[in-house]
């Protein structure tokens, strides 16, 4: 049996605040000592996100059947329970989850995404593409100010780059029903995300967990509190590679103690092409780059085939 998680304080941004550059300040160093943070005056309304989850659940609650019939294809549409294990170091067949990935909506490739028959679900297109071109803003809102906190000189940077970010919305459910206080039946095992940013929102039940110290045995988790209106931020790895690891890609699990759970987060990524390599503003003769460039696309495409075995 494991012990009780202390929980973690993290610090809470406002989007909105005047003084951008103590926001921008404020985010370098949650960044630095966690990778995660909350983020209020988003821009997305309470009505909307418990529509969002509304619409999840309806989907989720179809005949497996229908699910699969939109089985994930170029990381769009559906993925069924202990389809995806993100902790590849674990002997298990899969993490107990369902998801469903929606990519762009607009520009490039949008064509790809699959959609429930409007038949079924007459609300689920709008609300999600409703939801998905708010989380966009915001997140290009916090890339602006995290360009700031890096003291770059183009305020555009993670913007800017070539149909940069590239948006993607995973609505996940956790079904429930089992005791998680074991790694090997948590909801989603241990990992780090793969891109730049991760925006996350909950309906509210608990299970997000932290590890700040990914090399330390055994690891310490930490709970991450849900607040009513705040998304739960975090950076991924591609984000730490710009940083030459001064903004950490941290740890975390899902472990939802057998309690039914709906979550969405929205991820925004570098596009393929795009090559990542260490920020002139993140290092120095004394601090030299710690990793390789790396395309981004080639770096999805190998972290996705681990975590599907595709």
């Amino acid at each position: 049996m494991e012990e009780k998680a202390e929980t973690i304080n993290l610090p809470i941004i406002d989007l909105t605040a005047l003084d951008r550059r103590s926001t921008a300040a404020s985010i370098r160093q949650a960044c630095i000592e966690t990778g995660f943070f909350y983020i209020v005056n988003h821009g997305v309304e309470k009505h909307l996100l418990e529509t969002l989850f509304d619409e999840s659940r309806k989907f989720f609650e179809l005949p497996g059947e229908y699910k699969m019939k939109l089985s994930r294809k170029e990381n769009r549409g559906y993925s069924a329970m202990y389809a995806e294990k993100l902790d590849t170091t674990l002997d298990i067949k899969g993490d107990p989850k369902d998801t469903f990935y929606v990519g762009p909506i607009d520009g490039e490739n949008c064509n790809l995404n699959q959609w429930p028959s409007e038949e079924l679900l007459p609300t689920w297109r709008p609300t999600v593409e409703t939801y998905h071109q708010k989380l966009l803003s915001a997140a290009k809102s916090l890339l602006r100010l995290i360009a700031l906190a890096l003291n770059l000189e183009d305020e555009m940077f993670f913007i800017r780059a070539k149909d940069s970010p590239v948006p993607f919305l995973r609505l996940l459910h956790y079904p429930g029903g089992s005791s998680c206080s074991r790694e090997e039946v948590l909801g989603a095992s241990a990992h780090s995300d793969y891109g730049a940013i991760t925006l996350l929102a909950s309906d509210g039940v608990p299970g997000l967990q932290v590890c700040r110290e990914k090399d330390c045995h055994p690891r310490v988790w930490e709970d991450v509190h849900h607040i009513e209106g705040a998304f739960i931020v975090n950076i991924g790895d591609l984000m730490e590679r710009w940083t030459n690891g001064l903004f950490r890609s941290t740890l975390h699990r899902v472990n939802p103690k057998g309690k039914e759970r709906y979550s969405a987060a929205f991820f925004c990524d570098p596009h393929a092409d795009i090559v990542v390599e260490c920020l002139e503003s993140c290092c120095n003769e004394s601090n030299p780059p710690r990793f390789r460039p790396i395309r981004a696309g080639d770096y999805f495409q190998e972290r996705f085939r681990l975590t599907y075995g595709d």
